[in-house]
């Protein structure tokens, strides 16, 4: 099975770039194994539409992503199938967040989409050219780390902590990432 763990999100509005941020923080601190299956880790900016040749390659899709939610603090973290998202999920936040969720349907409604999780945070602040996450934001990654990581557990993959850097030390140079496949590991 060809398993992605997606980042999305726009590096240059604050918490917006978590997706992005989280996903660089992943690949630079933990290697995975696993005897059969193999995982990419791609950091998909705000391309959206622009990823479905590439999604359409996968057998499963983890995104990770901003989530708006009615009636929630900022900083909550939420995990769920796409197919069966929460009642508070509203889907109505930032440009990039409703494309993704019509590049998702267009899939499904072609048969190309894989089977779709998302790891997602409710965000703080959204403002243009702000390099860098909110306190709440930074908070909620070590929940995420741990979510994720379960998650990959269930799915057969085993992993090891290679470094310890922190979120932050990364965002500077986020725009500079790209594809990062298990073979480079």
């Amino acid at each position: 099975m060809k398993i992605l763990l997606l980042g999305i999100g726009n590096v240059l509005y604050a918490d917006e770039g978590i997706g992005v941020h989280f996903v660089n923080y992943i690949q630079e601190n933990y290697l995975f194994h696993h005897p059969e299956h193999q995982l990419d880790l791609i950091d998909g900016g705000t391309l959206a539409q622009g990823l479905i040749p590439t999604l359409c390659q996968y057998d499963y899709l983890l995104v990770v992503d901003t989530v708006n939610a009615n009636g929630v603090e900022p900083g909550e973290v939420y995990f769920f199938d796409f197919d069966n998202a929460p009642a508070e999920i509203d889907w109505q936040g930032s440009a990039h967040e409703v494309e993704m969720l019509q590049t998702l349907i267009m899939m499904e409604m072609v048969g190309d989409r894989p089977k779709t999780f998302v790891l997602g945070v409710t965000p703080t602040v959204l403002e243009p050219m702000t390099l860098g996450l909110t306190p709440q934001i930074q908070a909620a990654v070590p929940l995420m780390e741990r979510t994720l990581m379960n998650h990959f557990e269930q799915l057969g993959f085993s992993h090891t902590r290679r470094a310890n850097i922190d979120i932050n030390a990364l965002i500077p140079d986020s725009y500079k990432r790209g594809l990062i496949s298990d073979e480079e590991y």
